[in-house]
């Protein structure tokens, strides 16, 4: 019988979707507030790899990566997408988002998002929140799998993804 161990800490990643960039600072003060200091900003990635959010969302619509310094239980993902989801409707105009929040979580071997849409390559958290296995780390790079969405096998998030691989790396090696 397997040993129960406490899981490692690992890093909270958000890809944002935002189609307002004026709101760009609030939601960036209250993501602070309430996960800690951001320790990595990606570039603004023109988001064209589907019209899914056009009309919610208006156009033009960039993503963005941002992760946090403080390593966190992986077992609270679903509350994070949770509080994500909450804070994504104080950013609505006239009954449609304007920002579109996805909650991740960064190790060594792979990267994980939080969803709310069922699937079979997702597994069932907690309050109606699945995680899916999005990007996996073998032999020095990340490799998308069978359901990863276009965008996140792109060279540009892949290369964010390793930026913020070696910030884990760093951070989870001074926590041994």
């Amino acid at each position: 019988m397997g040993q129960i161990t406490r899981f490692k800490p690992e890093k909270l990643v958000m890809p944002i979707l935002i189609s307002r960039t004026q709101m760009r600072y609030f939601l960036l003060q209250a993501l602070q507030a309430r996960y800690g200091p951001i320790d990595y900003t990606s570039v603004d990635l023109p988001f064209s790899y589907t019209h899914y959010y056009d009309e919610e969302m208006g156009t033009p619509i960039t993503r963005f990566f941002i992760s946090f310094r403080r390593l966190v239980d992986p077992g609270i993902l679903s509350q994070i997408k949770t509080q994500t989801n909450v804070l994504e409707s104080r950013f609505i105009e006239a009954g449609k988002r304007k920002v579109n929040i996805d909650p991740g979580l960064l190790n060594l071997s792979r990267f994980v998002l939080a969803s709310s849409k069922d699937g079979s390559h997702r597994i069932p958290l907690a309050n109606g929140v699945f995680a899916e296995v999005t990007l996996m780390y073998e032999k020095g790079h990340f490799r998308p799998l069978e359901w990863t969405y276009p965008d996140y096998r792109s060279d540009g998030y892949l290369g964010i993804m390793m930026d913020i691989r070696n910030l884990y790396k760093a951070a989870a090696r001074g926590s041994d």
